[in-house]
């Protein structure tokens, strides 16, 4: 089977595999989605004096900036429409294979040098409204000398409205910048994207360790568990991504200056501050199952405790009563007067015994 995922997917609509192949099938297919968006193409062209924005009807009407002397940045948001794909692969003389790896989806992060384009596969996570998991994204990026592909599964989330405004506004040195260094601007607010996401999960496992301690249930058990699936998504995410960024500094490109490979260092930088924060709460999350059985052990050897309490308290008495119930004709207490008030008050003084004994012995203590 081939794994494609065109629209945007949640941790519990995917699983993360990666797409692969059919076997035998030709080098370039593209599968497309038929549920997934049709292609928006939004152009940002910019350089110091100003920027514009603007809707492309066709992907050629983006031809005539790229030959320009300012920056162009075409944003390309959704798979839905094969035929607009493959006239923008012609457009930008795209590789069968690059185009594969954009439109069949998710691909593992990685760089791919192709001389006179650069070619970035990246995964973008971005929290849900309600604050409670995030959706996952494929973003690929394909930087020329003068311009920057973007292409992203759908329009409607990302983490990039920082950036256009700092296009927008002129703020920062951006508009003064080659497309290189709008390439690691992109990437450096996809890896600041996971922090948001990784916050609210440390929020979580927090009120999940008093969860456990105070008040365990299956649910419990339940929420831990999807915790721990959506970090190793997490970690799936940004350790290969990691790597990407490592062999953008390492292999050194003509289309990346040297000044931008300082930055991208800052960005490598990040990307392990995310995997560092993505382990620890991996071994908090691992950590909370243990104690989740630890108090599950101790709630029910309470339960054991009251019941073998009670049981033991009645095992004196019981043999009393069994013993004055069988029915011999000659037993010497059954015709004495006072042996039913002596009997109570044995079996009274035994449970008053074993009742003293139990609270010395600290088992009417709760347990700590």
């Amino acid at each position: 089977m081939v794994k494609n995922a065109s629209a945007l997917q949640s941790p519990e609509e995917n699983d993360f595999n990666y797409f692969y192949d059919a076997p035998g099938a030709v080098p370039g297919t593209l599968k497309i989605d038929p549920n997934a968006h049709p292609p928006e193409i939004v152009l940002i062209d910019y350089n110091p004096e100003g920027a514009c924005r603007v809707h492309l009807k066709q992907p050629e009407d983006v031809t005539a900036y790229m030959v320009s002397a300012s920056v162009s940045w075409v944003d390309v948001r959704g798979f839905g429409d094969e035929d607009i794909l493959n006239r923008l692969g012609q457009t930008f003389k795209l590789h069968p294979l690059v185009l594969e790896d954009v439109v069949n989806v998710p691909q593992r992060p990685k760089v791919e040098d192709y001389d006179d384009q650069l070619v970035i596969i990246a995964q973008m996570v971005v929290p849900k409204p309600n604050g409670v998991g995030f959706w996952r994204e494929q973003v690929s990026l394909i930087l020329g000398k003068t311009y920057l592909l973007t292409v992203q599964e759908e329009p409607e989330h990302d983490c990039f409205d920082p950036v256009r405004e700092r296009i927008r506004f002129s703020k920062g040195t951006i508009r003064e910048r080659g497309a290189d260094y709008l390439a690691y601007t992109l990437l450096d607010s996809i890896i600041d994207g996971f922090f948001p996401v990784l916050e609210d999960y440390g929020e979580r496992i927090e009120d999940l360790e008093n969860e456990v301690v105070s008040r365990p249930t299956p649910k419990t058990l339940d929420k831990i568990h999807q915790i721990r699936r959506d970090l190793l998504l997490l970690r799936r995410a940004i350790w290969p991504q990691r790597e990407a960024i490592n062999a953008l500094i390492r292999d050194a490109s003509p289309l990346i200056s040297r000044d931008v490979q300082i930055y991208l260092r800052d960005c490598y930088d990040h990307a392990i501050q995310v995997l560092d924060m993505v382990e620890t709460y991996r071994e908090l999350a691992s950590s909370l199952m243990d104690v989740y059985l630890s108090s599950v052990s101790n709630r029910m050897n309470e339960i054991m405790k009251v019941l073998t309490v009670i049981s033991t308290l009645f095992i004196p008495i019981t043999f009393i009563v069994g013993l004055y119930g069988m029915n011999f004709k000659y037993m010497p207490e059954l015709e004495w007067r006072w042996g039913y008030p002596l009997v109570w008050s044995i079996m009274l003084s035994i449970e008053a015994g074993l009742v003293y004994f139990f609270w010395k012995r600290g088992w009417f203590r709760p347990s700590a």
